[in-house]
């Protein structure tokens, strides 16, 4: 495509040492990273939104990341952007067998996910990794909440894995009961570190067994965190103007009262929107 070919020119340009951006001359890897996975969240954030405007100016944006590594890697001697684009084509084709070959198609989605994990099984296992855990490859670079359903997903495959979710709802009411009992204990002694220690590792305990409900909900964890953050935004904004029409200061205001607030904001929105539940 001619347009590729025009971004791959456009990234030598600001790349070139002596004609090219002070700026992109300047990156490495590690420093374009933290772009590449912000556009993935704008990509996400355009999806979820249904704005079909943004999400190709996005998709270009994410690109333009894909783009730049790559021009980096050539730089570096190590590969070019052609090579990610046969690696990925042929990881493709490799991993679809039931479409480019002769193997038989899974009976669902959820099939055929599991013989795309048994093929990257088998991936690593020929490349000579020695690691032969059913956990391996799931990379640290994913956000914690990602990672823990695909922890939770790959153990799921040798069948360690509740059998739905009512023991998983009942284990998250265990662990928020562990969670005040370390409350409690730093209260009772803010200066101790292993009170904190303990606080912090069930905390964690309860987000990983959360991620494990939204897991078996089917719901993505991350798609569901947005929408909690939308509504507490779109209520929180909605509770500064009910108060700023009435001439009041809600930094000035008691937590009731503000509360008070925060419930005209949510009973007004349950009225637009017929929703009878926060």
């Amino acid at each position: 495509m001619a347009e590729i070919d025009e971004l791959l020119a456009i990234m030598a340009r600001l790349r070139d040492p002596e004609r090219g951006c002070p700026w992109d001359v300047a990156q490495d890897f590690s420093t374009v990273a933290p772009y590449t996975i912000e556009e993935a969240y704008e990509v996400a954030d355009a999806i979820e939104r249904g704005d079909m405007h943004d999400l190709k100016d996005e998709l270009g944006d994410l690109l333009l990341q894909v783009v730049f590594h790559a021009r980096m890697a050539e730089e570096a001697g190590h590969f070019a952007f052609a090579d990610v684009a046969a690696a990925i084509n042929d990881k493709m084709v490799r991993r679809h067998p039931h479409v480019f070959g002769d193997a038989a198609c899974q009976a669902d989605a959820d099939a055929q996910l599991a013989n795309w994990e048994e093929l990257k099984r088998q991936e690593r296992q020929a490349s000579g990794t020695q690691d032969t855990s059913v956990l391996a490859g799931i990379t640290r670079g994913l956000p914690e909440w990602q990672r823990a359903v695909k922890l939770q997903k790959r153990a799921a495959t040798l069948g360690f894995d509740w059998p739905g979710p009512t023991p998983v709802i009942a284990k998250l009411h265990e662990e928020i009961e562990e969670v005040r009992v370390e409350f409690d204990a730093v209260a009772a002694d803010p200066a101790d570190a292993a009170a904190r220690d303990r606080l912090e590792d069930e905390l964690g305990d309860v987000l990983f067994v959360v991620a494990n409900l939204t897991r078996h909900a089917k719901v993505d964890f991350g798609a569901a965190l947005r929408r909690a953050n939308a509504k507490f935004e779109r209520r929180f904004r909605r509770m500064e103007q009910l108060a700023a029409g009435e001439g009041v200061d809600l930094s000035s205001l008691s937590l009731e009262d503000q509360d008070a607030y925060w419930n005209r904001a949510k009973a007004e929105e349950k009225l637009s929107t017929g929703k009878h539940r926060d």
